[in-house]
């Protein structure tokens, strides 16, 4: 991806080739998207007069076959306005899952902020979570309880390595929702993946949910911004509790030329990205490492999980080797064709798994420079165990 000054703990490198597999939020704009902003017709969002914000919020509409959209800083704040809109009353709550990017990494807003308790359901591998179980989760039938009024889904799911909603459950889903007289909110950032992987409309993708917001600057490369969609009265609504959060901003249209290009330039080549990560996911697989795990046939879109089996290995020991330069991976030629180590970043923490991200950035030659420093490390872990 590119080049930087570098040293390893022994010193072994001034100079590396960096490929950053932490998330697709590291994606950078393209050289068409760079031109559509600096090109951008303009006005004042806040008074609706930025015909370029006007212009991305209809095609987006269109497209997931909304009423209406708005064009919001990030996909924390769209989600912040969907759930201050559909839990509009006191004491009331929504359902999400447990491992759910709106309950681990948003630091809390519906509490915080929103006022809304969120009530959480153990997430199955899949992303889905138990209908049963969620049908004993509603609440709001006694004095003593808050009342459930929002099911949250998360499509494609970060935390279960990028996986697609299957569409019959989403259905189901929201027939016990409207049974129960409660809205869904699909946490969309990734779901033009969950549309290429299954090779549908997203419209088809979104046709169950009452909400959904989808990322700009995640896997579509754009500089900023996500697009959150429903009716236009929840739209009306969301507009104005925007401009309470902050996110009422001025001449936005050339953030929002940025996510224009996306939908024709990025979109449609988002299978790419999915081939590039199964090529990644295929080669580790070859290996047969005792330590390193992938699930093959359960990789749908841009997202890997790498399973770490062994207690002695942690994640984040694995995270900081591949990202280093050793003498003695130079000498075993780990290279690339300048004859620059490979540092290869991944996501890595307090978790059993390394997780590895691919956006439209990283092309095919720092796929096969990865799986070169990937191999290498694997190696030298099982020798050392």
């Amino acid at each position: 991806m590119y080049s930087q000054s570098a040293t390893s703990d022994n010193g072994a490198a001034d100079h590396v080739r960096v490929v950053d597999f932490r998330s697709d939020t590291v994606s950078v704009p393209t050289a068409s998207m760079r031109h559509a902003m600096f090109t951008a017709v303009v006005g004042d969002d806040v008074y609706g007069e930025d015909p370029t914000v006007r212009k991305l919020e209809q095609r987006s509409a269109a497209l997931f076959g909304k009423e209406a959209a708005l064009f919001t800083p990030s996909g924390t704040m769209a989600n912040l306005l969907a759930m201050m809109v559909h839990c509009s009353r006191r004491g009331t709550e929504a359902i999400v899952g447990d491992i759910a990017h709106g309950f681990l990494y948003e630091q809390g807003g519906a509490a915080q902020i929103a006022g809304v308790l969120l009530n959480t359901i153990k997430n199955n591998p899949d992303g889905t979570f138990c209908l049963n179980e969620l049908i004993r989760k509603f609440r709001g039938f006694d004095v003593h309880e808050p009342d459930t009024v929002l099911v949250m889904v998360e499509n494609t799911h970060n935390m279960c390595g990028g996986k697609v909603i299957p569409l019959d459950w989403l259905e189901k889903l929201a027939a016990i929702c409207r049974e129960k007289g409660a809205k869904v909110h699909m946490d969309g950032a990734r779901v033009f993946n969950a549309a290429a992987y299954l090779n549908l409309p997203v419209s088809r993708v979104v046709r169950d949910v009452d909400s959904v917001c989808f990322c700009l600057s995640k896997g579509l490369a754009c500089p900023v911004g996500s697009i959150l969609l429903g009716t236009k009265e929840f739209i009306k609504e969301a507009h104005r509790l925007r401009k309470a959060l902050g996110g009422g901003m001025r001449q936005v249209g050339f953030l929002a030329a940025a996510g224009l290009c996306a939908l024709d330039e990025i979109v449609p080549k988002l299978k790419d990205d999915h081939l590039r990560t199964r090529r990644i996911a295929e080669a580790i697989d070859q290996l047969g490492s005792p330590i390193f795990k992938v699930d093959l046939a359960n990789l749908h879109t841009n997202i890997l999980m790498v399973q770490i089996v062994s207690k002695k290995v942690h994640s984040s020991d694995f995270g900081h080797r591949l990202a280093i330069v050793t003498a003695g991976e130079l000498e075993a030629g780990v290279v690339d064709a300048d004859g620059q180590g490979i540092a290869v970043k991944v996501s890595a923490r307090d978790w059993a798994f390394a997780r590895i991200v691919i956006y439209t950035n990283i092309t095919d030659e720092e796929i096969e420079l990865a799986i070169k420093k990937i191999r290498y490390v694997i190696a030298e872990y099982e020798k050392d165990l």
